[in-house]
């Protein structure tokens, strides 16, 4: 048997881990495993006219000592990226794949390239370790005859089908931490707080650590503000705050009512823009209808940085156990997954059967622009 282990996307604090624990038990089964670096980059660029040896940089063999302290550090090892080989720009399209694929305007579906590259190394298994774009890649493949199975990662946590992804604690533990942190400041000058957090679609990691951390307002993704109301209640929060200053979290993918989600620069190969500097508009636009002094802090990759807490650790060493178990068993096209705590496994096709959104209705109040958790009786552990 020989299996390969892939990360795509963002970085997450549990990649390590998981792709250690997915190694250590094949390695017990007497499998061979590959990594393959950069997500879907690796079989991409592999050039098939080269010896696997040759190839060291794309797709490179795994074992113990290769990943004995890896689980110790955050990130991922293998590197990342968000290549989707089935719809490549011509101008990313590798030397070693057809001229003809790198001409034109239109994206080049690859696919044919990267289903050689897994037959010319033998690759029984793969197991990518992604969120949605990632893994609807993954999915491709099942369709086209190879085996995956799938473990779902994302501080964003929104991966449909599972309550939990790989790296979301920890981005809410970071996030409350720093949040908490600058109230120093914020108390200190007697101002406004506004911290952006990562979330394009979902705003679950702002909603969580915005009651986490008994913030006064929260702007998630799913609800768009406005922003005269939205200064008229942290006044009110500043007002009432002995130490004389309010917080504000703000989801990236937050929009006012009346405006788009804030995108830049060129779509990726998955068709999106980056994301970035809604809370710097929301306090530039809070200090001009206020007149009040503003602290404004992205803290994008200081929420994914460092390593997992205790709870990412665990289930990623579940999930990379769960998924070992369904390569020994023979399973394909399965996506690992924690459903009302219990872990479990669902069809990787459940991925695009739905999108993994903030429960609106029952977390939180569209008016006043907070979370509005009262009843928790049955629900998943992470409200979602």
């Amino acid at each position: 048997m020989r299996i390969a282990v892939l990360t795509g996307g963002g970085d997450v604090p549990g990649l390590n881990p998981a792709i250690k624990a997915i190694v250590n038990r094949a390695m017990d089964n007497g499998y061979e495993v590959f990594g393959i670096r950069r997500g879907w980059a690796g079989l991409l660029e592999y050039d098939l006219d080269k010896e696997p040896r040759d190839n060291w940089q794309y797709v490179a063999p795994l074992d113990r000592n290769a990943v004995r302290r890896i689980d110790r550090t955050g990130g991922t090892f293998l590197h990342t990226s968000r290549t989707n080989p089935g719809r490549v720009k011509p101008t990313g399209v590798p030397e070693n794949i057809a001229a003809e694929d790198r001409t034109g305007t239109d994206p080049v579906d690859c696919t044919g390239h990267v289903l050689k590259v897994i037959d010319k190394l033998g690759i029984d298994c793969l197991i990518p370790i992604g969120g949605d774009d990632t893994l609807s890649y993954g999915e491709r493949l099942h369709h086209e005859g190879i085996r995956v199975i799938a473990i779902p990662k994302t501080m964003d946590n929104d991966v449909y089908g599972t309550d939990y992804c790989i790296g979301f604690s920890t981005a809410v533990t970071r996030s409350v931490e720093f949040i908490h942190n600058l109230r120093t400041s914020a108390g200190s000058h007697e101002r406004i707080a506004v911290v952006e957090l990562f979330g394009r679609n979902s705003g679950e990691t702002s909603l969580v650590a915005a009651y986490l951390a008994g913030v006064d307002r929260a702007l998630i993704s799913e609800v768009p503000f406005d922003i005269e109301r939205l200064a008229k209640l942290v006044l009110e929060d500043k007002a009432s705050n002995p130490s004389n200053y309010a917080m504000v979290t703000v989801s990236e993918g937050a929009h006012p009512i009346d405006g788009q989600v804030l995108e830049t620069g060129e779509a990726d190969d998955y068709g999106h823009r980056k994301l970035g500097g809604i809370g710097k508009e929301v306090g530039d636009a809070l200090k001009r209808l206020t007149g009040q002094n503003i602290i404004n802090q992205q803290l994008g990759y200081l929420m994914r940085s460092g390593v997992p807490d205790s709870l990412d650790l665990m289930v990623a060493a579940n999930y990379a156990q769960m998924a070992m178990g369904l390569v020994e068993r023979g399973e394909s096209g399965r996506l690992v997954c924690l459903q009302r705590g219990v872990y479990s496994d669902v069809p990787i096709a459940t991925l695009s059967q739905g999108k993994k959104r903030v429960n609106v209705a029952e977390l939180y109040d569209s008016d006043h622009y907070r979370p509005k958790v009262r009843h928790v009786f049955g629900m998943p552990m992470f409200l979602t």
